[in-house]
């Protein structure tokens, strides 16, 4: 379905909005291919809501990952994302096109602004932090990074019990999906002077980040990293599970999108085992026909969801 039909359905008329909505559907095509591919299973007028979600997360991503500008340079520019974030949330008016359609969004759905306060605080941590001592570290930045990601997207999904009952399982598939980001992309992280393993338990390995280094600069994974990340995978498994059950719990229309996405990013789980651990020379992905696999079948449960 085209972009235009998506914002006929989400009753999005005016021009300069529905080209706000476009930019960030063009976002979320461009970068985030699992993620689209996902939301083509949702409803219509569900879809632009997302876009612009995913839109303004991408626009933030870029300003921080941004090889080539300076800590300075990111700082004062993130900066001003915020400074023009908080305007529109209190004033309800924006010139910019990405925030016009996550101000819209917001609007339409009653998405708490502390979330997007929260995103931009952990956004903020990845321009000086560049370690995570211990897991509680880590679960202070996952939390804004992360959870609040799956937060902001429940109330678009809806849900057949009472919002709060299922904000728990939706933070936690936030969480899971960002572990999984952690273990496939270690070898890019480090390359951005990043880690976002915990040191004490890559420790308990005999890994540190200097064996990380080195496993990067040469593509081969010894035994101790790959029983650190070993244990990692553990640990985003067991989150997966304890966000499986918030599935059932999303209006019946959501669930195959949701469902198709808890699958394909855990199956990026299965292709770091069956790689035999190895994130340092390249970057796992799902195949295409994977993603067809998994997504089709999920259509046709979306149709029918929707006719039901």
């Amino acid at each position: 379905m085209s972009a235009e039909r998506e914002l006929d359905a989400a009753g999005v008329t005016t021009p300069a909005l529905r080209d706000a909505y476009r930019r960030c559907r063009e976002l979320n095509a461009q970068h985030g291919r699992t993620y689209f591919l996902a939301t083509r299973l949702l409803s219509p007028e569900q879809r632009p809501a997302v876009h612009a979600l995913y839109g303004f997360a991408r626009w933030v991503d870029d300003v921080v990952d941004d090889l080539h500008s300076g800590l300075d340079e990111k700082i004062a520019e993130l900066s001003a994302v915020e400074l023009r974030l908080r305007a529109a949330l209190e004033h309800g008016t924006t010139d910019d096109q990405v925030l016009t359609a996550l101000l819209d969004t917001v609007q339409r759905y009653g998405i708490p602004a502390q979330h997007f306060h929260d995103f931009m605080a952990s956004m903020r941590m990845d321009l000086t932090v560049t370690d995570y001592p211990g897991f509680p570290d880590l679960e202070r930045y996952v939390h804004g990074s992360a959870a609040v990601i799956g937060l902001q997207v429940l109330p678009v999904l809806g849900t057949s019990v009472p919002r709060e009952e299922a904000e728990p399982a939706a933070a936690a598939l936030g969480v899971a999906f960002q572990l999984t980001n952690f273990i496939r992309d270690v070898g890019e992280d480090l390359d951005r002077g990043r880690v976002y393993l915990p040191a004490d338990e890559l420790a308990s390995f005999g890994v540190d980040r200097e064996r990380l280094l080195h496993a990067r600069a040469t593509g081969q994974t010894d035994k101790q990293v790959r029983a650190a990340l070993r244990d990692q995978v553990g640990r985003a498994r067991d989150v997966y599970t304890r966000a499986l059950p918030g599935i059932a719990m999303l209006a019946p229309r959501s669930r195959p999108c949701v469902m198709t996405a808890y699958r394909l990013y855990g199956r990026i789980l299965n292709l770091i085992e069956e790689a035999d651990y190895d994130v340092f020379s390249r970057r796992v992905v799902v195949s295409n026909g994977r993603r067809l696999a998994v997504a089709l079948p999920a259509l046709a449960r979306a149709v029918l969801a929707r006719a039901a």
